[in-house]
């Protein structure tokens, strides 16, 4: 039962999503009192900074002005296509960011954490100019975690249609669309919050929160998806037992859909997601609630898939990566993900790079950037080999990671 547009009619999952907004309004206001380093603005120039395997890399602000922007894409005519959280879709150009938002984004719910997420570019995108992206849409007191799409025109966005809805959910749930080798996409939908309650939502076989769902193009679902057909299980589900995913990225080698997420308090993870696999939330799980108390007895269970990378104490890892440039050789392979914070300590936010070894296996961490001590949302390697990093802020930033020719 969804949401009527004025709230008068609620089921109980829409009950659960308004319990979400308070409980995680009330977790918001205790955010904003966390201790934390000093702020530290962005330089105006670049800076070079010492890194492992690629000995230097220059850090150079591409465009500012961008409030809270959370997702980026590489328009074929070298602009760049960020999403700002509040709900507005923003060109930048030759390092100049347009003054004018981009017409035809449907409205937004952005409170809190809500808003306008994640974008991607079709693969056809030349040829059919389609442009993809996932928001927050107004559902009484909650939203739905929506996938549209439209047309980019000179002027904005036409042609814009709803793709898929979620079931209710409360202010934060994140999502990410990243599109398959088979011209599928992957869509995350988080927001299985609170162990007790919510948190249940992502074993709901029937329920699409906690989940990653697999469409089609068109919003369709595919034939393949692993549940098809089964009783009691929505067929857009490709995974389950998901809390809240902020990154996601398709391996470039293996075509493998990985994603990370938050835990609440430690036991953040890095999954390789395999179709029809139960990764655990909140029945399994290295985390604690933000009260202390542990989420789960155990940390592994049979049939629920362990983590590939388990963060202790908490990176709040956000956008990722896996880079396949030529740019910095020395980091082939290698997966890049963004962290909002460390260890609850604000102004803590870093770019991590994770080294597997020849079985797939974590080998080392590097963390990266944390001497801009920024909130890192978004990394994406651009056409040009070079990394893209989004900061999260009120005047966030793009920045481009360049190398330092020896």
């Amino acid at each position: 039962m969804r949401l009527h547009a004025d709230g008068s009619s609620r089921s109980p999952r829409a009950t659960i999503a308004l319990a979400f907004v308070c409980a995680l309004a009330v977790a918001a206001d205790a955010a904003a009192q966390l201790p934390g380093l000093p702020p530290v603005p962005l330089p105006d120039e670049p800076v070079v900074f010492a890194t492992a395997e690629e000995p230097q890399v220059r850090v150079v602000v591409v465009a500012r002005g961008l409030e809270h922007p959370w997702g980026l894409a590489f328009l074929p005519d070298g602009g760049l296509l960020v999403t700002e959280r509040p709900g507005r879709l923003r060109i930048v150009r030759d390092g100049v960011l347009d003054p004018e938002p981009l017409t035809g984004v449907p409205e937004v719910y952005s409170q809190g954490l809500a808003g306008l997420m994640d974008v991607a570019l079709h693969p056809e995108f030349a040829e059919n100019r389609l442009v993809y992206w996932t928001y927050s849409k107004p559902a009484g007191e909650g939203a739905w975690v929506t996938l549209a799409r439209g047309r980019l025109t000179e002027h904005g966005l036409a042609d814009v249609e709803d793709l898929f809805l979620s079931d209710p959910v409360g202010g934060t749930a994140a999502s990410r669309v990243v599109f398959a080798p088979d011209g599928s996409l992957y869509m995350t939908v988080g927001g299985a919050f609170g162990a007790a309650t919510g948190g249940l939502r992502a074993q709901d076989p029937g329920d699409t929160v906690g989940k990653v769902v697999r469409l089609l193009d068109d919003g369709g679902i595919p034939d393949d998806n692993p549940f098809v057909g089964q009783d009691g299980y929505r067929p857009e589900i490709y995974s389950l037992g998901h809390r809240n995913q902020l990154g996601a990225a398709v391996h470039p080698e293996t075509g493998e859909f990985w994603a990370n997420e938050n835990g609440p308090l430690g036991g953040d993870e890095l999954n390789r997601i395999r179709p029809g696999a139960n990764y655990g939330w909140p029945v399994v799980s290295y985390s604690r609630e933000y009260s202390g108390g542990r989420v789960a007895d155990r940390t592994f269970q049979e049939g629920m898939e362990p983590a590939e990378i388990v963060w202790l104490p908490s990176v709040a890892p956000s956008g990722m990566a896996f880079y396949d440039g030529d740019r910095f050789p020395n980091w082939r392979g290698h997966v890049f993900v963004g962290s909002l914070r460390t260890g609850m300590i604000r102004n803590t936010g870093h770019l991590e790079r994770i080294v597997f070894n020849e079985q797939g296996q974590e080998a080392r961490r590097e963390w990266l950037l944390t001497e801009l001590r920024q909130r890192i949302r978004d990394v994406r390697q651009g056409p040009d080999g070079l990394l893209y990093v989004l900061t999260d802020a009120d005047d966030g930033a793009i920045l481009r990671l360049e190398p330092v020719e020896r």
